[in-house]
């Protein structure tokens, strides 16, 4: 079974979800919160290795405060839960995206997440939280600058410095984008790196994705012909 090293997943529909059963959007949230630990569970029994959650983009500040602010708030409970979650599970969490926007709170909390999960060995878990794809490459891309100017080395921008210097410069690429609530787009969500992703796209919507969802995705995967540009005999 060809199982995908990298899956990545833009968790879409909580809002709707929420609508469809007469809740407020926050709740589609909460739900979809809780989910992120079971298909992190069902990846990880797969033999997936890597899981990046598209979490809160750069763009999501532009919703409503009321929403922006539950999401927050969701954010940093979750940072405090999942220590123990990721301790008994073995998974380390990393946080990618720019926290300097974040309150100082929240990346605290990511902060002792990320620490007190640094030396677990088995799934690796991304969350992309005041992430874009495009802000992602242009601090890259300034951080190359910034290094090699104080060093007095001579600017040249190539493909390998680019990935050197971007939040997931130590992770393979993903070799699978999931996407639920039916939407087909990436929306600014790794932008670089699903450059020869598989793409899938499902209508559930992600409170409602399930195990079983995830292994009908990678089925469908399995039956890609990936030749990266290339032809094969």
């Amino acid at each position: 079974m060809a199982v995908p090293r990298h899956v990545a997943i833009i968790m879409d529909g909580n809002g709707r979800w929420a609508k469809k059963r007469a809740l407020p959007r926050e709740a589609g949230h909460t739900m979809g919160a809780k989910n992120v630990e079971k298909i992190a569970e069902a990846a990880d029994n797969l033999g997936i290795e890597y899981i990046t959650y598209y979490a809160f983009s750069t763009e999501n500040w532009e919703r409503p405060q009321k929403e922006v602010d539950k999401l927050m708030a969701l954010l940093s409970d979750y940072m405090k839960t999942s220590i123990k979650k990721t301790t008994k599970n073995n998974i380390r969490v990393r946080v990618i995206g720019d926290i300097s926007r974040l309150s100082q709170k929240l990346q605290k909390d990511i902060l002792n997440l990320e620490d007190a999960s640094s030396k677990n060995t088995g799934l690796k878990m991304q969350l992309a939280i005041n992430y874009g794809g495009r802000d992602e490459i242009v601090r890259a891309v300034n951080k190359a600058y910034d290094e090699m100017d104080s060093e007095g080395k001579p600017f040249r921008i190539t493909q390998e410095t680019i990935s050197s210097y971007l939040d997931t410069k130590d992770i393979p690429d993903p070799d699978l984008l999931i996407r639920t609530g039916g939407e087909m787009r990436l929306s600014n969500f790794l932008m670089w790196q699903l450059s020869y992703a598989e793409l899938y796209f499902t209508d559930r919507m992600w409170p409602e994705f399930s195990k079983e969802d995830l292994k009908e995705a990678i089925d469908v995967y399995e039956k890609r012909d990936r030749r990266y540009g290339g032809l094969k005999e």
